[in-house]
């Protein structure tokens, strides 16, 4: 288990490192090809299909690594057959609400965007189950393959569509060619049987069982996650929004690293190694969340001190200004890289009910902090309120995680100590994200 857990991580990482490495290639030179605002146009666009898939994930990756019965064949053409029909009534609504969300957003060409995009809802729904049996046997080798060769493939495809069609089209149709890429490569590359369609009464009710907080909570963490910039795309011209998704590209780069790792590894630990069992599991675990959270410190660090000079270096003038944009979220996103984690000891432990408050609750406190911050502070508002968020709904966390002794108090004091300083030491090295900061604060 050990080997497996360091293999996952380390495979997850490359995986990861190297999907960024071509995103970046990809973003770079796309935004020489093509104008500000299309990004702006495509980061709303995505911001409403994202809520879509969110609105109504039924939890059946977590299920099928956290039931007994998730190397049953049944069960898993069962998850299979459900998703492939969640995925055809999510194109459906998004061609149902593609006028309202242009309306809400004042940009006509929303209406014809969302259905096209909101297909890619369709294709990903034909995903093989093999992806999610690799996740729980923590074989992710093959994942991290397909991951790869479908992100490049897919990378080469925009950048052609984008200089044939010089639009914001070329974005749209490429992102429904790459996800069509990797959905057939997890069937051909994975191991395990292959899917096909069947119904299982006994395993739909075990999936929906497991799945109706899990619902609720990934409305509540589409709000978490993509709050921000569903509210400043109100608040916001297409142009700035770009310029903050330029940042937050690179910004959130250790909170969606975390994200991936607690997925992919701490949960099948808890899950097979529960730190309530035994002394060993709970030393064993805490050691493990320390190297992981350690990793990702010294990646937010890296992006707080060369923030700017790294989007001077990658980006034309047009893009400047996401420089002290970039420190800033890089220091935002520190609490939620020391606590996301904790959340997978409820899920490991079947507890959807208890995650599901979690999620909700942080949502309506961020939710309501980037209300009101965004309206008086403008984007830095919207780089604070997240991290507000997770200091207010800390003890909430701890409080039902400690029955599982999944919390790991002195960690947490350490580690937001040298949080503390990291914010602290970057700040007085980046005169411009300072003055970014105090301006903002001073209404100026």
């Amino acid at each position: 288990m050990k080997a497996r857990a360091i293999r996952g991580t380390a495979l997850s990482v490359v995986g990861f490192g190297g999907g960024q490495v071509i995103r970046l290639i990809s973003n770079l030179i796309l935004t020489r090809i093509l104008f500000p605002e299309a990004f702006g146009l495509m980061a709303l666009v995505q911001i409403v299909v994202t809520g879509l898939e969110m609105f109504s994930d039924m939890g059946i990756h977590p299920a099928i690594i956290q039931s007994k019965n998730g190397e049953d064949r049944d069960f898993l053409n069962t998850a299979w057959t459900m998703q492939i029909i969640r995925g055809l009534f999510l194109w459906l609504i998004a061609c149902l609400i593609a006028t309202p969300a242009a309306q809400f957003y004042g940009q006509d060409a929303l209406i014809q965007m969302i259905p096209v995009l909101a297909f890619t809802t369709v294709i990903s729904s034909f995903r093989s189950t093999n992806y999610s049996l690799a996740s729980r046997r923590l074989t992710l080798g093959r994942v991290t393959a397909v991951e790869l060769i479908a992100q490049v493939a897919g990378t080469i495809i925009l950048i052609l569509m984008a200089l044939w069609l010089q639009s914001v089209w070329a974005l749209v149709i490429g992102s429904l060619i790459g996800v069509t890429i990797h959905t057939m490569l997890t069937h051909l590359i994975l191991d395990g049987g292959r899917n096909k369609l069947a119904w299982s009464k006994p395993a739909a009710w075990e999936i929906f069982h497991f799945g109706k907080f899990i619902v609720i909570s990934t409305i509540a963490g589409y709000l978490v996650n993509q709050g921000d910039r569903l509210i400043l795309g109100k608040y916001v011209s297409l142009e700035e929004l770009a310029i903050f998704t330029i940042a937050f590209l690179f910004g959130s780069l250790p909170l969606t690293l975390a994200i991936q790792l607690n997925s992919r590894v701490l949960i099948p630990l808890f899950k097979q190694r529960p730190p309530a069992e035994s002394e060993n599991n709970f030393r064993k675990i805490r050691r493990a969340r320390l190297l992981l959270l350690l990793g990702f410190l010294v990646i937010s660090t890296t992006l707080s001190l060369l923030g700017e000079d790294l989007i001077e270096v990658l980006y034309d003038p047009r893009y400047y200004s996401a420089g002290p944009m970039l420190v800033l979220l890089s220091l935002s996103v520190i609490p939620a890289l020391l606590l996301d984690g904790y959340k997978g000891v409820l899920l490991a432990n079947g507890n959807s009910r208890d995650f599901t408050i979690i999620i909700v609750i942080s949502a309506v406190v961020k939710t309501v902090l980037l209300v009101v911050m965004i309206q008086k502070f403008g984007i830095v508002g919207a780089i604070i309120a997240p991290f507000l968020s997770e200091l207010v709904t800390y003890p909430l966390l701890v409080h039902y995680i400690r029955p599982y002794r999944g919390w790991h108090p002195g960690l947490d004091v350490l580690l937001l100590s040298i949080g503390v300083a990291i914010m602290a030491l970057a700040l007085w090295l980046s005169p411009a994200a300072n003055e970014l900061l105090v301006t903002a604060l001073r209404g100026v």
